[in-house]
């Protein structure tokens, strides 16, 4: 099974490699250290919202069903929703473990809410965004439920082309905005904001106006409009989404639904806020990628990938897909990775049980490729990874190849068809038939690198390299094994 796979990997590499020769082009570099993106549960949204004096509904939370009975009680509403609390869409649809369908509820009678609270809370609950074995509930939100006599759409976010936030709203509100902009574009109103000005009440005032609040509604959704500003600031927020923003009978602006984003970047200053973070329902793994900073999402493929920028990442398991293979991970290993986070990536690769082959596609004009190859050699020689390995090296590392300033510490002693190396810096005929010569006397040249060599004379420059075994020194555009 190993074999087919790595020939797999191998054609997807070079494939890639051919059709990117824009990415080797660029010399600009650009380091960031990735960072798991802040998911936080919609009565904990809730909560920032009503502490800084935004208008939602009236909720408690509980653990068990006993509190879930009480809270109902102290409630004292004419109608109560009862919605489980999990990081997952799709909740109304859902079904738990325990046969109970759907997790989102609405009853006059609080004794229902206990009854219902039983048997969400401690079981799993499967929607079309979980696992199919659903994800544990082990909260749920009792709320006040309001009736809602419009509803529009409501959200500030951060937008490059205006370099900075932009207050976008649409009087249809409690569908997917992005229908609305399809169908019916002139129902999207926006307003750029000057974020050292801050948003003025002129601009509030229109943009409720556009909202089809009149009246006293109109000054109330204003007025609610600037809370939400001053929220997006004060949390470092990427984007604030209420949807619906509606219109109760008794003449009540409220924020029924919302969805925030944070900025990673700030988690220094909004600790408090970072705390919250529910890494409960994540896979084991996802959380040990987290703490070095890697971006994991596991799928139920057989190839692992070994990526830096989650666009390459992306790109490359589009592609092992559409030449029929299984991506079984998403990585991103960003910019600014260091050798001990590339050693833990492998570590957490090689102990998935469904990894056959590990495909590593690496784009140097980001990273360091030394870095790369360095932590690859010592993952290799401390995890004895007993899986094909792939690597593709493409950018940056060719300044200390042809430089022979760099020397990656002694690699492993690895059975050479287990280990192959595409690094695009050697793009000529002459460079590529220097290459193949380089293979190990006395070891049988692979199929791909014979073709390489016998058709190199006659080959344009795309050509690039044929793979080589990943060895213990690599100098003057040479790659040897010890």
């Amino acid at each position: 099974m190993a074999a087919p796979v790595v020939a797999q990997a191998w054609k997807l590499l070079r494939d890639l490699a051919l059709r990117s020769p824009l990415l080797a082009a660029r010399s600009q570099v650009v380091q960031l250290t990735p960072r798991r993106w802040l998911n936080l549960h919609e009565y904990q949204s809730k909560k920032l919202m009503s502490d800084n004096g935004v208008k939602v509904q009236r909720f408690f939370v509980a653990d068990t069903d006993h509190e879930a009975l009480e809270a109902a009680k102290r409630l004292n509403a004419k109608e109560i929703v009862l919605k489980a609390q999990v990081l997952a869409g799709g909740r109304g649809k859902g079904v738990f473990s325990s046969g109970l369908k759907g997790g989102v509820h609405l009853t006059k009678d609080p004794k229902v809410v206990g009854q219902l609270a039983k048997q969400m809370i401690g079981y799993n609950l499967a929607t079309k965004q979980t696992p199919k074995e659903g994800v544990k509930v082990n909260k749920v939100m009792v709320a006040e439920a309001l009736d809602i006599s419009r509803e529009t759409y409501l959200a500030i976010l951060m937008d490059r082309s205006c370099n900075g936030p932009v207050l976008v709203g649409s009087p249809q509100g409690g569908v997917d905005i992005e229908e609305v902009a399809a169908s019916n574009p002139e129902l999207i109103f926006k307003e750029q904001i000057d974020i050292i000005e801050g948003i003025k009440d002129s601009q509030a005032q229109r943009m409720a106006e556009n909202l089809g609040f009149f009246g006293p509604l109109k000054n109330q959704a204003a007025d609610q409009i600037k809370k939400l500003y001053n929220l997006f600031l004060k949390i470092d927020a990427t984007q604030v989404e209420v949807n619906p923003f509606g219109e109760t009978p008794e003449g009540q602006v409220v924020c029924f639904d919302a969805k925030i984003n944070f900025d990673d970047n700030a988690e220094f200053r909004q600790k408090d806020i970072f705390a919250m973070d529910d890494k409960s329902e994540n896979e084991p793994i996802e959380n040990e990628a987290a703490k070095y900073d890697l971006k994991y999402i596991g799928l139920d493929g057989n190839i692992a990938c070994f990526v830096n920028g989650a666009g390459l990442a992306m790109a490359t398991c589009d592609i092992i897909f559409l030449n029929g293979g299984k991506p079984a991970n998403f990585l991103d290993l960003g910019g600014g990775v260091k050798e001990s986070q590339v050693y833990q990536a492998f570590k957490l690769l090689t102990a998935d049980p469904k990894v056959e082959a590990i495909l590593v596609n690496i784009f140097g004009g980001i990273v360091n490729c030394a870095i790369i190859a360095n932590g690859i050699t010592r993952a290799c020689r401390e995890l004895e990874l007993k899986v094909p390995l792939v690597v593709r090296l493409e950018g940056g590392p060719s300044r200390w190849q042809r430089s022979k300033t760099w020397r990656p510490r002694s690699s492993p002693q690895i059975h050479p068809k287990y280990i192959y190396v595409w690094n695009n810096s050697y793009r000529t005929p002459t460079e590529c038939r220097q290459k193949t010569s380089d293979f190990p006397k006395g070891k049988k040249l692979p199929t791909y690198l014979g073709r390489a060599k016998e058709k190199s004379k006659n080959r344009d420059k795309r050509i690039g390299t044929g793979p080589a075994p990943l060895g213990g020194s690599c100098e003057g555009g040479k790659v040897s094994t010890h």
